[in-house]
């Protein structure tokens, strides 16, 4: 007698095998799009001659001419003397609509302190409208032993005041000690038309100065900002070279100062004061 014939088994429940690839391309993508806009915002990626032309020549994207200059900035500091082929262009950005390409322009022109034209750009650009663009023209300055941006200098050591866009009411959407960078929604003016406060700088909300739901001018001052540590320290050593005697109170602040200030801003606030005590004994 023979046995029966075992039935096939029941098929074990699970995921149709095309949404098990739907999930894995979908988990390879979330992979990949962080990757590709890190790619296309990172400026460390070399570019060719080639590339740089046409980074250079692509005005509508900002970003890729800003990848240029950063590029020219590189290869300046690694001594490459081809570079210098592309300080036209260098000195195109400086008269740029963008305020982040005049920004960069400025700071690559601090790089070359053997070019004439690089140093009147940066003259012109103390008087640019935006502080960012001024900020990078003063510090790049101090490289071709020139003061004319002092003030600028001593700006980047003390609070900056944000004022309104338009009258209206304000509203706050951040509290005092929270971080800004450049960009940053800071509040709103709620008038004939709703006004975005955001930051030029950045730094740290120290305090409002218009309260809450109260009315404010245009252009009044309505908060300030608590210097940004990277430009304190870019300040003070900046000061080294260019720091007046007169500067010494607000460097030695930095010498004094507590809480959450960094141990290498004081140590440089320290050697600020020195280096400026030093050179007025000296001139005495």
């Amino acid at each position: 007698m023979t046995e029966p014939t075992a039935s096939p088994a029941p098929p074990k429940p699970g995921m149709p095998l095309r949404w098990t690839y739907a999930i894995l391309i979908l988990a390879f993508l979330f992979v990949l799009m962080p990757f590709l806009f890190w790619r296309q915002t990172w400026f460390g990626a070399p570019l060719s001659d080639e590339d740089l032309a046409k980074n250079f020549a692509d005005v509508q994207h900002p970003r890729k001419v800003q990848h240029a200059l950063v590029q020219v900035e590189q290869r300046i500091r690694a001594g490459d003397p081809s570079v210098k082929y592309w300080y036209p262009q260098v000195l195109a950005q400086a008269d740029s609509e963008v305020h982040e390409l005049r920004m960069t322009a400025a700071w690559v022109m601090g790089q070359d302190n053997l070019v004439s034209d690089f140093h009147t750009a940066l003259l012109r650009l103390l008087q640019d409208q935006h502080p960012l663009v001024r900020r990078n023209a003063a510090l790049a300055l101090v490289r071709f032993k020139d003061s004319a941006g002092h003030n600028e200098v001593i700006a980047l050591l003390q609070p900056f005041e944000l004022k309104a866009p338009a009258a209206g009411t304000l509203d706050q959407r951040l509290q005092p000690g929270d971080a800004v960078n450049p960009g940053t929604l800071v509040g709103r003016i709620q008038g004939a038309a709703e006004v975005e406060i955001r930051s030029e700088m950045p730094g740290t909300l120290q305090r409002w100065l218009v309260n809450e739901g109260a009315s404010a001018a245009e252009g009044q001052g309505i908060a300030t900002l608590a210097p940004d540590h990277s430009a304190v320290w870019e300040a003070l050593r900046a000061l080294v070279l260019i720091g007046r005697a007169e500067d010494l109170p607000l460097v030695e602040n930095y010498v004094n100062r507590f809480g959450n200030l960094p141990e290498a801003i004081q140590q440089q606030a320290r050697e600020t004061a020195r280096a400026i005590r030093e050179r007025t004994a000296a001139s005495e």
